[in-house]
């Protein structure tokens, strides 16, 4: 059973949301303090997050930045704080994808499962090699004749496909 932790302050669409997903097996988990979004996070060990950006405390971009230092966890957004700027920005930091609210919960639970998908086919060997080019997932970063290039999270992903 693939887990599902959602940080939204709204609980009308948490409980929303939440329902839905066990209706499709998905074990899920809400934040209910906003001071320690992280470690929760951290704790339960999901194999995805969902994410608001306008939240209590602190922003949902930091959680990301957050989560990002310590983890690969696939995050996407849920916000109505949907214009180029916020799509960007959570792009940047590290999230898998971005859904405007309102959104259909079908979409949604079709986004989760692709995005589950592809975070399986991930090797699990943390180094790759392809004509001469070493990858390294942990470090994201590719190395050529000693010369390394930092990646973010998902050029490591893209490229750790590639080399597969």
């Amino acid at each position: 059973m693939k887990k599902i932790y959602i940080v939204e302050d709204d609980r009308q669409i948490t409980q929303t949301v939440a329902t839905f997903l066990k209706k499709w097996s998905f074990d899920v988990q809400a934040a209910t303090d906003f001071q320690n979004v992280a470690e929760a996070i951290l704790q339960y060990q999901p194999d995805l997050v969902l994410m608001d950006i306008s939240l209590p405390l602190y922003s949902g971009f930091h959680w990301c930045s957050e989560l990002r230092k310590q983890s690969d966890v696939p995050i996407v957004f849920l916000s109505s704080a949907n214009d180029n700027m916020n799509i960007l920005m959570a792009m940047n930091m590290g999230a898998d994808d971005f859904i405007a609210k309102p959104f259909d919960l079908q979409i949604l639970v079709a986004k989760i499962q692709a995005i589950l998908r592809r975070s399986e086919m991930l090797p699990t060997n943390h180094r790759l090699n392809y004509q001469g080019f070493t990858l390294d997932l942990e470090a994201f970063e590719v190395v050529l004749k000693e010369q390394a290039v930092a990646l973010t999270i998902n050029e490591s992903k893209i490229l750790g496909m590639l080399f597969q």
